[in-house]
């Protein structure tokens, strides 16, 4: 880990403890280390984490992380992995993080016994890439500065009318439910933005496969917005045409289909963003239709 910081007017006077932890989300015991085992200078002189820092000062940290690597776990890919963070293709059916439930089966307790941070979020049925950074640094590090393109593929019900659109909707809490979101046009809304691409048809199932990049990160975007498309994914539980709470009798088919699925039909499947802790880097990362989505179209990737 390195830092080079030119201290900023709302920092005025704090310690640098209080920088470390406020601008770079770094946690108690990370501070300590660096303390500890590292280096931190002020303008060019050591400095302690206590000292007090004003705007314009040079603040340089340098620590070198001795941390073992992730464990190597069966059916979960690492594609990279670096000091600070890595990239996981995550199963479907996996929770990311530990909670009720799911304190010794989740992704991140997978994949380690420290504390994990993941940069984005995946529910428990989708599946695919994911970055995993390994301090609140990194993360924070990643989440302002790299840039982070992401992509997914999903397979949804029905023939869409163009091959190629933008959905600019906003999606709210349905009145009355702790889970499910609704496209509304009442101003109670956020704004959510979603990208989306036909890439195939498949007349026989009456199945579209759909890749969608997000502008916006509302909970469960891609599949509310499909719905409000007309075209629900495949194997959704909460939105799709098999549902309790979203049920339609379009597409006749969906039954089988979604029996074959058993999730729904959504992987992110790509990953681009600048690397920050290395310059002039670019990460790019892909990730094939998983055999579950690939059953339905006939096709492996």
């Amino acid at each position: 880990m390195k830092i080079e910081y030119l201290v900023e007017k709302q920092y005025e006077n704090c310690e640098i403890r209080s920088i470390l932890a406020r601008k770079f989300k770094m946690s108690g015991t990370m501070i300590k280390k660096l303390k500890l085992y590292g280096k931190v200078d002020l303008n060019g002189t050591h400095a302690r984490v206590v000292d007090p820092a004003k705007e314009g000062d040079l603040l340089f940290c340098e620590f070198e992380d001795n941390s073992g690597p992730l464990n190597r776990v069966p059916g979960i890919p690492i594609l990279f992995e670096n000091e600070s963070y890595a990239v996981v293709d995550k199963p479907s059916g996996m929770v990311t993080h530990p909670g009720h439930g799911h304190l010794d089966d989740s992704l991140l307790t997978h994949l380690s016994d420290s504390p994990l941070h993941p940069v984005m979020r995946l529910d428990r049925e989708t599946s695919g890439l994911i970055i995993v950074a390994k301090d609140g640094y990194a993360h924070n590090t990643l989440s302002v500065h790299a840039g982070i393109t992401k992509r997914y593929k999903a397979l949804t019900y029905g023939k869409w009318d163009e091959d190629h659109g933008t959905i600019d909707i906003p999606i709210a809490r349905r009145p009355g439910s702790v889970m499910i979101r609704d496209c509304v046009t009442d101003g109670t809304g956020k704004d959510s933005i979603t990208h989306y691409k036909v890439l195939e048809y498949y007349p026989d199932k009456d199945v579209s496969l759909v890749e969608y990049k997000l502008e916006t990160g509302r909970c469960h975007q891609i599949r509310v917005h499909s719905l409000y498309m007309g075209h629900p994914l495949a194997g959704d539980g909460l939105y799709g045409p098999n549902s309790i709470d979203n049920p339609s009798d379009r597409f006749p088919r969906s039954d089988e289909i979604d029996r074959l699925i058993g999730r729904v039909a959504l992987h992110a499947y790509s990953l681009k963003f600048n690397d920050p802790f290395e310059k002039g880097i670019e990460r790019v990362f892909e990730s094939p239709l998983p055999p579950d989505m690939a059953l339905i179209t006939g096709k492996t990737e």
